[in-house]
């Protein structure tokens, strides 16, 4: 198989198959019958592996490395399922640390073919059974799966996980989850099973309280994260981090009581060592010291509120790159930007990137100096013209401003 061969797979794949990264709302599919059936096709290898299931609006990803390093650390082979991808599609399905073959992606995508018509899965359930597949065949210990979107009707929702998490609910994706905190609580609390631990790193008291009903109902012993103290830090930079610190330490002495084992120095080397074990960037990721240039995929209110908070804790004046998606909220972002800052809108390169001189009476409206660009990367050269070394530049919006920035400039070692 030729690296051509590979990239006209994916392409077609991305083609044939609705995918909510690129197409927003038409692509999802919500329910688990198709995924149930497509499983079934490939012979369940979900059942056959032992999984982990991670939920929540912001920090599922953050907190999957994590828990993943840790476990990696311990000695165990880990399967690392998440989306979206930044730079190439294999970075969505892991183990320890490195990315799913090409020739297995490419062999899998010709199975397609043999797929009854009137299954018709999405991107996404495509990837999912991808990954499951992948695991069981490289028979991982554990397998730690990051829900897509929402919980209750997400593609992931198939497995009979060990323990379950919910990092916290915001106000995201309200298209599709609900228009209030309550309501998107109670999607997400859909990954709770019977009898099955759930942790929940949630510090609101109505999402609280909707997660300890879920439980009680299910008969799920309930893990309050928030309650956890810990003076471990990660090398995962981001205030925010100390949120998903907590829920993994809630994960992980769950998986103790299953006589998973796992020592205190396996935890705090894991958690100091995620970038090196799992490959994990996009969070607060410092792309060069000179000038500080820093990444972050934070995209909805809550995220972005993280981001820009510490942003402005940061005592340099600041070149800021932005791109947001058509379903983003613009006017809500512009109340929450940093201040001492210049900014430069980009339109993210995919069918749901938004121009941003579709919101440009909002930037006038903001009163702030702003720039605008056709591309991230023109914004990128721009800034770094006019970025001395004692300023900084801060890249972010979207996973996709952000991913599109990292594939235009990092090396990727291969």
């Amino acid at each position: 198989m030729t690296h051509e061969q590979y990239q006209e797979a994916i392409d077609w794949l991305f083609v044939q198959m609705p995918n909510y990264q690129i197409d927003g709302q038409k692509a999802y599919k919500p329910g688990l019958d198709n995924i149930t059936r497509l499983c079934a096709f490939f012979g369940n290898p979900q059942e056959k592996i032992k999984c982990i299931h991670i939920g929540g609006t912001n920090g599922k990803g953050s907190s999957s490395n994590m828990l993943a390093s840790v476990l990696q650390e311990a000695g165990y082979k880990v399967g690392l399922y998440n989306s979206p991808h930044l730079i190439d599609f294999t970075e969505r399905i892991k183990v320890n640390g490195k990315n799913c073959s090409k020739e297995f992606v490419f062999d899998f995508i010709q199975k397609l073919k043999k797929i009854p018509e009137d299954i018709r899965p999405s991107f996404f359930e495509f990837t999912t059974i991808m990954a499951f597949e992948y695991f069981y065949q490289q028979e991982v210990d554990f397998a730690i799966i990051e829900v897509g979107l929402g919980g209750r009707l997400d593609s992931t929702n198939i497995i009979t996980p060990l323990v379950s998490a919910i990092t916290n609910v915001q106000l995201d994706h309200q298209n599709i989850l609900g228009n209030t905190i309550e309501e998107i609580a109670a999607e997400k609390a859909g990954i709770i099973k019977r009898n099955t631990p759930i942790v929940s790193g949630d510090e609101n008291e109505g999402v609280k309280n909707i997660i300890k009903e879920k439980a009680h109902l299910e008969n799920a012993p309930l893990i309050d994260a928030t309650a956890i103290h810990t003076h471990l830090t990660s090398d995962l930079k981001g205030n925010y981090q100390q949120k998903n610190i907590r829920v993994v330490l809630g994960i992980i002495e769950e998986l103790k009581k299953q006589h998973v084992n796992i020592s205190q120095e396996n935890v705090e080397q894991g958690l100091l060592n995620v970038h090196q074990n799992t490959g994990f960037i996009g969070r607060w990721f410092e792309f060069s010291k000179h000038p500080l240039t820093i990444c972050d995929t934070g995209h909805n209110q809550a995220g972005l509120e993280y981001v820009f908070s510490q942003l402005n804790s940061i005592n340099r004046h600041k070149h800021v790159i932005l791109g947001f998606v058509n379903d983003k909220k613009i006017d809500e972002v512009m109340e929450l930007l940093p201040e001492n800052s210049e900014f430069y809108f980009a339109k993210p390169s995919i069918n749901r990137g938004r121009h941003p001189e579709d919101y440009e009476n909002l930037l006038r409206e903001a009163k702030i100096f702003y720039k605008i660009f056709d591309s991230v990367q023109e914004a990128y050269l721009s800034a770094k013209e006019h970025c001395t070394n004692e300023e900084m530049i801060f890249i972010g919006g979207s996973n996709f401003v952000v991913g599109e920035f990292l594939e235009k400039n990092l090396e990727i070692k291969e």
